[in-house]
């Protein structure tokens, strides 16, 4: 039972219309919802709850006739790509990995778009569902899809930062709003690999600030009896305007050597301020399986300068909650993960926006004596 007095799922797979998807009619192959998940939040001027749901709309059939096919966005269009089944490893239904070749290369036989959908003001119900505001690729270099949105809204105006996949490059784009319905690109924003750009909901220095998880696949040892281990971390990055970024030159929140739940890590939702500081919830995860246990843990930064942590909570403030799933268990392909991706203020609780087990949204009520 949950320890949390709301705690539910309040968008899934079922409750997407696909007749209503970007993509419908668009292809000769029957789609499904593989995940309606990792929603950004943000709080609407009428005082409602948007959450932007990630929705990876898969072939039901990716592999026929002695292929398998790809989805991808075509200057306006959606195709299916074929590649012979022997030249494929399709252990992950998901993707599948191209064989030979220097690099690791894959493909995606789902596409994500993004779907406005609007809570009541405490997260707990569905009001709208936004079709005619969903956001799907228009340029090359999101061929392959967008990803993982999360809002941060600063002053008057709402930005989104997003993952867009392509052969081009892994990059996070932008979009802004004045409402946090109606959305401009403004296109790329981080051109490397970085799943996890967060804008900060609030100016420092006169600056917009942003953490960042740049991936690679080769990091340098910290020197022996270091607390720190090395890998994947969440970096810092400035800009004056919201659109051009530099790192900062101090590091952010990292990876420990005592523990196996940071092993991997990387940003959950934009960090939002309280008179204690800046709450920053992120994600760690521990070595399990094929993707590992995913849970949410905190911590407070300084106001003034957010490389500094103030505190952090040592125990894991949301782990994956098997009672919520049960009812769509048919449907699950991976367990243990709860992403959060967004964060609002509900007076003397927040409202926690999460992914749940890369399936479902999940909203959580956690009173703010839990940060102190």
């Amino acid at each position: 039972m949950s320890v949390f007095p709301f705690d539910r799922i309040v968008f899934a797979p079922g409750d997407v219309d696909l007749s209503r998807s970007p993509l419908a009619g668009e292809l000769d192959a029957e789609t499904y919802v593989l995940g309606a998940f990792n929603p950004g939040m943000t709080r609407l001027a009428n005082g409602n709850l948007l959450l932007m749901v990630r929705v990876a709309e898969a072939l039901r059939e990716p592999e026929r006739d002695g292929q398998v096919h790809a989805v991808r966005w075509e200057a306006g269009a959606y195709v299916l790509d074929a590649w012979p089944t022997g030249a494929v490893d399709m252990s992950d239904p998901r993707k599948f990995t191209v064989a030979g070749g220097e690099w690791r290369v894959m493909a995606l036989t789902s596409l994500s778009w993004l779907l406005p959908v609007e809570l009541d003001a405490e997260g707990r119900r569905v009001e709208a569902v936004h079709y005619d505001r969903a956001i799907a690729p228009t340029e090359s270099y999101q061929c392959y899809g967008i990803e993982d949105a999360r809002i941060s809204r600063v002053g008057g105006r709402y930005l989104m930062t997003t993952c867009s996949v392509s052969p081009e490059r892994h990059c996070t784009t932008l979009y802004s709003s004045g409402d946090a319905l109606d959305w401009t690109l403004e296109g790329i924003v981080l051109d490397h690999q970085n799943k996890d750009m967060l804008v900060f909901e609030g100016l420092i220095g006169g600056e917009y600030w942003a953490q960042t998880r740049p991936l690679g696949d080769l990091y340098f040892a910290y020197p022996p009896g270091s607390e720190w281990l090395a890998g994947p971390s969440i970096n810092l990055a400035r800009s004056p305007d919201g659109l051009h970024w530099r790192p900062h030159d101090q590091p952010g929140i990292r990876p420990r050597i005592d523990t196996d739940a940071t092993a991997r890590m990387g940003g959950g939702a934009p960090p939002i301020p309280t008179d204690a500081g800046w709450l920053s919830l992120w994600h760690g995860v521990e070595p399990s399986g094929i993707v590992g246990k995913y849970r949410t843990y905190w911590s407070l930064l300084d106001r003034d300068d957010p490389s500094v942590t103030l505190r952090s909570g040592e125990r894991p403030l949301l782990e994956a909650n098997p009672a919520l799933t049960e009812p769509l268990r048919d449907l699950m392909y991976v367990d243990d993960v709860v992403f959060t991706t967004g964060i609002a203020d509900g007076g003397d609780h927040w409202i926690v926006a999460s992914g749940e087990a890369d399936l479902a949204c999940r909203v959580t009520h956690i009173g703010k004596e839990m940060f102190v």
